[in-house]
């Protein structure tokens, strides 16, 4: 883990992963303690748009026939249909009024899990001259895990606010796993508060 060794600069962007009403407690799919990274995601996002540089806030936007869905034969239950109250932003989550959302998920016939699939998210990056993603948000051992690792894949340097993601390890050891593959393809990983407004 490091700390102080990265500062946010031009080019860089706020990547915000599923910060969604089915995946917080009492929600269709929680996320341990993800309602605890509101505040500290709020921040993040506040100082990035008050130095005018971009966020992004995906979220899981499925219809409902989506195959990761159980009765559909899928692994999990249902979960952030388009429209519905789940697949709201959580409440208490300050977006600056300029954040570009990015749909998921919305093809049936994919997970969905990373940021870039079918999204046009690469492209967007490119029109911002996007050259590093600082991502947080939920889960790490799944949709954080597969939108790190394509970004890496896509050229682009990736900071892992490990402070402001959370995982659902489903199998005791998944986000450790998760962590060292993200670490291991070349993310930075650091455990850093907000920086002082500059």
């Amino acid at each position: 883990m490091q700390s102080g060794n990265e500062h946010p600069r031009q080019g860089d962007a706020l990547l915000i992963i599923d910060m969604q009403r089915d995946f917080m407690p009492g929600g269709a799919l929680p996320v341990p303690g993800a309602d605890t990274l509101i505040q500290t995601i709020n921040r993040w996002a506040a100082f990035f748009a008050s130095h005018h540089w971009p966020v992004i806030a995906t979220r899981d936007w499925h219809p409902c026939d989506h195959g990761s869905f159980a009765v559909n034969g899928g692994d999990w239950p249902v979960h952030c249909v388009q429209h519905s109250d789940g697949a709201d932003f959580v409440y208490g989550l300050a977006l600056p009024e300029d954040v570009v959302v990015i749909d998921k998920g919305v093809n049936p016939d994919s997970n969905g899990y990373s940021a870039f699939e079918h999204t046009g998210l690469e492209v967007r990056l490119k029109e911002l001259g996007i050259r590093r993603l600082w991502v947080c948000g939920v889960a790490t051992d799944y949709c954080v895990q597969a939108s790190v690792l394509d970004a890496l894949k896509q050229g682009l340097e990736v900071v892992l606010l490990s402070k402001a993601v959370k995982g659902v390890d489903v199998h005791e050891g998944d986000v450790d796993r998760a962590l060292n593959r993200m670490k291991e393809a070349g993310a930075c990983i650091v455990d850093d508060e907000v920086p002082d407004a500059q």
